[in-house]
């Protein structure tokens, strides 16, 4: 069983930057993937960013090249650097992992919202 804890949400305006952090109880380099979803009001959850194999990065066609997915080995944490915030990005954020046995674990999620 893994623990994610999010933090770094906040009130922040449009053109604005946010770090997104997760700390992990165990072993991030043993999970297949780790990534960020949000989740907007009244949408469905949708992927941000993954980072698979600890190298194959992904993002959403909406954040490439704003938003930017990172990991720290040896504080077992993932950040999630965002940049050039837009209203739309307004969300709640939600760490995950997938561990070798296809479990995927989820955090609790923190709310971003840009305002204009």
């Amino acid at each position: 069983q893994v623990q994610l804890v999010e933090s770094g949400g906040g009130l922040v305006q449009s053109g604005g930057s946010l770090r997104l952090s997760c700390a992990a109880s165990g072993s991030i380099d043993s999970m297949s993937a780790v990534g960020w979803d949000r989740q907007a009001p009244g949408k469905q959850r949708e992927l941000v960013a993954r980072i698979s194999g600890g190298a194959i990065t992904n993002y959403a066609d909406s954040v490439k090249g704003r938003f930017s997915i990172s990991i720290d080995n040896a504080k077992n944490t993932v950040y999630l650097q965002l940049n050039s915030l837009k209203l739309e990005d307004t969300a709640v954020y939600y760490c995950n992992c997938l561990d070798n046995r296809g479990r995927r674990y989820w955090g609790q999620g923190t709310q971003v919202t840009v305002s204009s």
